[in-house]
């Protein structure tokens, strides 16, 4: 008796976390940009409230950034190495240049 007690108290305890489904992590994504635009239409009033909201609740995420031309890669580690000389110069410009920028 006492293991049924506890296996039902463990379901009940465990069972809410399965139940979320996509559709409710959704919604609490929606609810999180929506309480984000609100804040930031702070002070707007109106038609402009309005189209504010409209843009900020449809804006998707950021496209991550195009990488770095080899050219552009150059000429920031160049910057990145004023004052380095000789190997220690060339050691960093070797491991700058690696890097996804």
């Amino acid at each position: 008796m006492k293991k049924l007690l506890a296996a039902i108290a463990a379901v009940t305890i465990v069972a809410p976390v399965f139940l979320l489904s996509p559709a409710a992590m959704a919604q609490t994504t929606q609810q999180n940009k929506m309480t984000s635009c609100n804040k930031d239409a702070a002070g707007k009033k109106g038609d402009e409230r309005k189209a504010f909201m409209k843009d900020c609740l449809s804006n998707k995420p950021a496209a991550p950034a195009a990488p770095a031309t080899q050219q552009e890669k150059m000429k920031t580690c160049n910057k990145d190495a004023t004052g380095k000389k000789g190997d220690d110069r060339k050691a960093f410009m070797k491991e700058c240049l690696k890097k996804d920028k």
